[in-house]
């Protein structure tokens, strides 16, 4: 079964895929299914011997085209419509035992190239309103296969926390006359106290509103919407910023950090003037070796309390060194 099912509560769509509780679970290294396909070994879903980035449809994906037909009949209240979009995997690297904190900004850029054909791709799909590209990254987020990717779902539907972000965009642009974006990168970078890095044209910061520890929002100093408004330039200084994020977190507790990272940007398809291209970063650990859980009053109430203050984790982040890395 895969069939989306309506939330009269929260509005909102949720996906019923029956099909992924048989995934494939944390398999040994030699059984990897991304790493290459080597002669007389184990195959794999790449079937080459080596490769610098592969995208490929997910074996068990969620959405699909053609979705598969319903299977439970929904009423006025409880609505379902077909599971209907793409879900792909994109391998960032052969080796298995890499991160995309380890790979050079050259290929950090070349990644981003490949998210702009896919979100430029699939978004001209019929049915497909939103493209959302994101990592999953370690066990304390619940990542089932180890090997370095990350994913994009194209999904039939904005999902909700875009559609706020979009509203709330709309909305103080409406107020004001200005970029929501525009107008936090600004007070970020006149406080300056949780900043940190930056290059010419992006700003990684912790916001003043963190919710998740140690997280950290990218932001473009140009006005762009998608991905698509990137020049080679913005590509090259993202994956810059990206390689400084992803060193210091490493630096951080000294061992590879556990994160969700999500890519923020307009819908591929309308019209989105007010809304400003970011990416968000959710770390899980609060300490070397203590997790944030999400409890009663985050999950059941949507209220986040953190222990600590978004300027204290945007120092600690600021002096983050190893190896040669520094501010």
């Amino acid at each position: 079964m895969s069939e989306l099912r309506w939330n009269p509560q929260l509005k909102q769509w949720v996906i019923v895929a029956t099909h992924r509780q048989d995934r494939t679970y944390k398999p040994p290294a030699e059984f990897c299914p991304l790493c290459p396909t080597l002669p007389g070994e184990f195959p794999t879903e790449v079937p080459a011997e080596d490769y610098e980035i592969v995208v490929f449809q997910n074996k068990f994906s969620s959405l699909t085209q053609p979705p598969p037909p319903l299977e439970v009949e929904g009423s006025a209240l409880y609505q379902t419509a077909p599971a209907e979009g793409v879900c792909e995997v994109v391998l960032y690297s052969p080796r298995h035992d890499s991160t995309l904190a380890q790979e050079s900004e050259e290929h950090i850029q070349n990644l981003i190239q490949v998210w702009t054909d896919r979100y430029i791709e699939l978004g001209q799909k019929p049915n497909i309103q939103y493209v959302l590209i994101f990592e999953n990254k370690g066990d304390a987020v619940g990542v089932t296969l180890s090997h370095p990717h990350g994913q994009i779902y194209a999904f039939p539907f904005i999902p909700p926390t875009l559609e706020k972000e979009l509203e709330a965009a709309l909305e103080h642009e409406a107020e004001t006359g200005t970029c929501l974006y525009c107008d936090i990168l600004a007070e970020e970078r006149e406080d300056g106290v949780r900043i940190v890095a930056e290059n010419e044209l992006f700003t990684a910061f912790v916001p003043f509103f963190a919710r998740y520890p140690y997280e950290v929002h990218v932001y473009s100093r140009r006005h762009l919407q998608n991905l698509a408004d990137f020049t080679t330039e913005d590509q090259a200084e993202l994956a810059q910023i990206l390689k400084q994020v992803l060193q210091k977190y490493d630096a951080l507790f000294e061992f590879s950090l556990p994160y969700m990272m999500v890519l923020h940007q307009a819908p591929p398809k309308g019209d989105y003037p007010h809304y400003h291209f970011h990416i968000e970063f959710y770390p899980l650990n609060r300490t070397a070796n203590k997790l944030k859980y999400l409890a009663g009053v985050e999950s059941g109430a949507g209220t986040f309390i953190t222990d600590m203050s978004p300027e204290d984790q945007a120092e600690r982040l600021r002096s983050a060194r190893k190896d040669g890395i520094s501010d």
